[in-house]
């Protein structure tokens, strides 16, 4: 399997655990809570064989990047979050950096 599809796989699980951290209302849903938890250390053990192979700082951004691209639609689309036009530049921004930083990066 590619770094990058590990970076990938990592990426997936960050989201997941944000998006169950958010379920899980501060902890008061403690199951919610629990499989958040879960899917952040799973996404640090499957990050951890990009990081053999890619650069820290590449690694970092994108796996960051896509994170917060991620999540924010997650809010718009799931959670019904509201992003100013300011806001919505600023996330479109950040995902232009982390494709080309994917585009420029070999594994």
């Amino acid at each position: 399997m590619s770094a990058w599809a590990f970076l990938a796989g990592a990426i997936a699980l960050e989201v997941t655990g944000t998006f169950l951290l958010k379920l899980s209302n501060g902890f008061e849903k403690w199951h919610w809570g629990a499989l958040s938890i879960l899917a952040y250390s799973t996404c640090f053990w499957v990050l951890a064989p990009a990081m053999k192979v890619l650069p820290v700082g590449i690694v970092y951004a994108v796996w960051a990047g896509v994170g917060i691209v991620a999540a924010a639609l997650i809010g718009v689309f799931v959670f019904q979050e509201r992003l100013g036009a300011v806001q919505i530049l600023c996330i479109a921004l950040v995902l232009v950096g982390a494709i080309g930083l994917r585009l420029t990066t070999n594994s």
